[in-house]
């Protein structure tokens, strides 16, 4: 776990760091800087991007990772990076095609209260296309164990921009509408400096060859496409459908609480970027122990660490919402409903991995479409009826079902869980701490609330998690930090 420890602890504290500035931007700069609508125009394109560009990465991202290490040659290796190279781009062309043809049909979707969106309706489809290329890119840099640049540029870059965009709108130097092209920009220069960081890597002698194995590849391409779509479309469908049913300045509200929430997978996201190819190759080799180790070892110590997040987010939101305008609010309920789903997605370790990477994503495919559907039909269904709170709540209901299906079929398959002594220690302490600590009311400024039970509850947590001995590899990093023998 030396390798993984180290790059995830890299990758925490660079996705920390964007989840602190994209804080800043979420709770304050955008709630004060930007009426509701554009706010809630921002959210729905980069949501509605989001559903687009796992179809148009064809799932060639994913690929690279399972097969590179497969081909032991580096010509094998170069005809596999051209076919992942060339994928993306013809895919778009199809898309950008089918939405040319349909364009005013697309307008006409958004006539009426939310006419907003119609000027910048293409900018969906080209932040679709930049994200699905810096992702190939990005898996690029993670089959030679090298995920922090990319996860720095994944996680900080395009929220440190967009804050600079704020403040130049807020100061009047430029318009709501260059703001916003402003953003898509963003993405596009990002997607360029990771190929070049890609192919400092890795430079390919680019030809008309195709890879050995061609068919297991593209068949692995096109069921991974919509296997890791599923997750990705259960993630933003909820905000894509509030803006089909309520005035869109309600995808600004949900989206701040989405984001909170959020927070709690900074862990799962730091780890599975070296997790991924190290599980690709175990499975390669059927190294079921090591398999079987690392499942173990990557659950509990995100579990843990997802834990005391979980923590902070529960007992303090309702301070968190004080320094927000009004208009903002939301129940605790969607926080809290939205942040289960999170902290149950680290419990899950490197499942996401062990299915993707193996010769079962076709199941895992068939449940995750199911889902899809069983999604759709929740937020028809309670959204109308309860607004908001009926989006968590449909949330909820649909990636529960699909973690317990996942658990289930890594278990039925390789006969290995994700728990461990250890798992049932954690639950019981964020239970206790979640409970305890939300019933403290402290009379302060809601900044000074938050940062006495921050700090109080990380101690407390911290010191339990040490001296229990629940984790080798978080005493570890206790032991480095602190010094101790």
């Amino acid at each position: 776990m030396g390798i993984v420890i180290n790059q995830s602890f890299k990758n925490m504290v660079t996705t920390y760091l964007g989840f602190g500035i994209g804080a800043i931007n979420t709770l304050f700069l955008f709630t004060y800087f930007l009426d509701r609508e554009h706010y809630g125009l921002v959210s729905y394109l980069l949501s509605a991007s989001n559903l687009i560009w796992p179809f148009m990465v064809f799932g060639v991202h994913s690929t690279l990772i399972k097969f590179f290490s497969s081909y032991k040659t580096r010509g094998e290796q170069d005809r596999l990076l051209n076919l992942i190279v060339i994928t993306p781009a013809i895919v778009g062309l199809v898309l950008g095609a089918m939405a040319a043809l349909f364009y005013q049909h697309l307008l006409a979707y958004f006539e009426g209260e939310n006419d907003l969106v119609k000027p910048y309706v293409w900018l969906i489809f080209l932040i679709a296309f930049a994200t699905a290329y810096f992702e190939v890119f990005f898996s690029w840099s993670k089959i030679y164990y090298k995920s922090v640049f990319g996860n720095t540029m994944k996680e900080v870059f395009h929220r440190l921009v967009i804050s600079l965009l704020l403040f130049a709108y807020y100061w009047q130097w430029i318009s709501i509408s260059f703001f916003i092209y402003g953003v898509a920009a963003t993405y596009v220069f990002r997607m360029l400096v990771m190929a070049l960081y890609a192919f400092s890597l890795h430079r390919p002698n680019f030809s008309f060859q195709l890879p050995k194995n061609l068919s297991p590849v593209l068949k692995y391409s096109a069921l991974i496409l919509l296997a890791s779509s599923v997750a990705t479309v259960l993630l933003d469908l909820d905000k894509v459908m509030i803006e089909h049913y309520l005035p869109i300045e309600n995808v600004a509200i949900y989206g701040i609480a989405v984001y909170i929430a959020t927070v709690i997978s900074v862990p799962q996201k730091a780890m599975h970027q070296i997790t991924n190819p190290m599980t690709a190759e175990m499975l390669n080799k059927k190294d079921r122990k090591g398999l079987s180790e690392l499942y173990h070892k990557s659950s509990l110590n995100l579990f843990i660490v997802s834990g005391i997040i979980f923590i902070w987010i529960i007992t303090n939101v309702q301070d968190l919402y004080e320094l927000i305008p009004d208009e903002y609010s939301i129940s605790i309920l969607v926080v809290l409903t939205i942040s289960l789903v999170k902290l149950s997605d680290n419990l899950l370790g490197n499942n996401n991995s062990i299915l993707f990477n193996s010769d079962y994503y076709r199941i895992t495919l068939a449940v995750g479409v199911v889902l899809v559907f069983v999604a759709f039909l929740m937020n028809v269904l309670l959204i109308p009826e309860f607004g908001i709170e009926g989006a968590a709540l449909a949330s909820f209901i649909a990636f529960g079902v699909y973690n317990i299906s996942k658990l289930f079929i890594v278990y039925s398959k390789f006969a290995i869980t994700p728990f461990s002594p250890g798992t049932g220690k954690v639950l019981l302490l964020i239970s206790i701490f979640s409970i305890a600590f939300y019933f403290l009311n402290l009379p302060f400024h809601p900044v000074l609330n938050i940062s006495i039970k921050v700090a109080i509850a990380g101690l407390m947590y911290a010191l339990l998690i040490y001296f229990l001995k629940i984790s080798a590899e978080v005493n570890a990093v206790i032991d480095r930090f602190t010094r101790r023998p």
